[in-house]
């Protein structure tokens, strides 16, 4: 049996201006953004450059409950993980774009790892998996 996990939807206040943090900010592609008639919402899917196999659905928050969750979807803790074949490439690119980091890079067994926060206060890892470690970004 092969499965995969395709999808994680984000809850987001805003199609337009997720869309704008995503792409023109972390440098993510759109892959998708379809109007779906009959249910006045879109399906708006982002992925990190480089053929990632996990795209970002960008859901609107479409009543009050759901309204609740947006910048919080994990309680407080770290959301997603970005995984990067250079972290200070990209932490600096992040830092001139405006994105507000809650951890600069440190260096671990694992690798090296970056907090930041997406526009809405989502929290996210940057990380740079050492050399060797099963997630390691690798040249395709």
């Amino acid at each position: 049996m092969r499965q995969s996990l395709v999808h994680v939807t984000l809850v987001v206040e805003d199609y337009d201006e997720a869309i704008d943090f995503y792409t023109n900010t972390l440098g993510f592609e759109l892959i998708e953004d379809t109007y779906i008639d009959g249910q006045d919402k879109r399906w708006v899917l982002v992925a990190p450059p480089g053929g990632a196999s996990v795209a970002v659905l960008l859901a609107r928050a479409a009543s009050d409950e759901q309204r609740q969750f947006v910048g919080n979807q994990a309680g407080g803790r770290v959301f997603l993980f970005l995984g990067t074949d250079d972290i200070w490439r990209d932490y600096k690119r992040y830092v001139d774009a405006g994105v507000k980091f809650v951890r600069e890079p440190a260096q671990h067994e694992y690798g090296t790892v970056a907090v930041f926060q997406d526009l809405y206060g989502n929290i996210w890892d940057l990380l740079e998996h050492a050399d060797g470690h099963r997630y390691a970004q690798k040249d395709v």
